[in-house]
């Protein structure tokens, strides 16, 4: 696997390939987890579940409705998080065609918005980024 990582002391990024199927959210939330414990004074606990939740929603919602290849990209300072999930579909609408799952859903990005993330969505190379912009106050 293929990660970028500069960690121990803010700011620190992360960028992640991620694989191309249902373990993509999995293997997100695991890496995310492993930096906010390395940068746990930059990041108060509860806000690193908020964003480890946010990351998980994004990638899922990628892999669930885009074309791949998907990468995570993780900014994070003190007082701010800035989450990038990128994939291969250069539709910025909203607009999804058939999805792989049968189950409801449909609630990812209520989830972000509702812990108080902002969120864009941007052409980026081939396809798209949906970022997600998370602010707290510094300890």
């Amino acid at each position: 696997m293929d990660t970028a990582t500069v960690p121990c002391g803010c700011p620190v990024t992360l960028h992640l390939p991620l694989l191309s199927d249902e373990c993509a959210a999995r293997q997100a939330r695991q890496a995310v987890a492993r930096l906010l414990e390395q940068e746990a004074d930059a990041c108060p606990r509860e806000v690193a579940d908020d964003l480890v939740l946010i990351v998980s929603e994004l990638v899922g919602n990628a892999v669930l409705h885009a074309a791949r290849p998907y990468a995570l990209t993780l900014r994070l300072e003190r007082g701010r998080a800035g989450i990038a999930v990128s994939d291969g579909t250069a539709d910025l609408s909203g607009k999804h065609g058939e999805t792989q799952r049968k189950e409801p859903g449909g609630r990812g990005l209520k989830i972000v918005r509702a812990l108080g993330a902002d969120l864009f969505v941007s052409p980026s190379g081939r396809g798209k980024q949906v970022i997600a912009v998370l602010t707290w106050q510094p300890r």
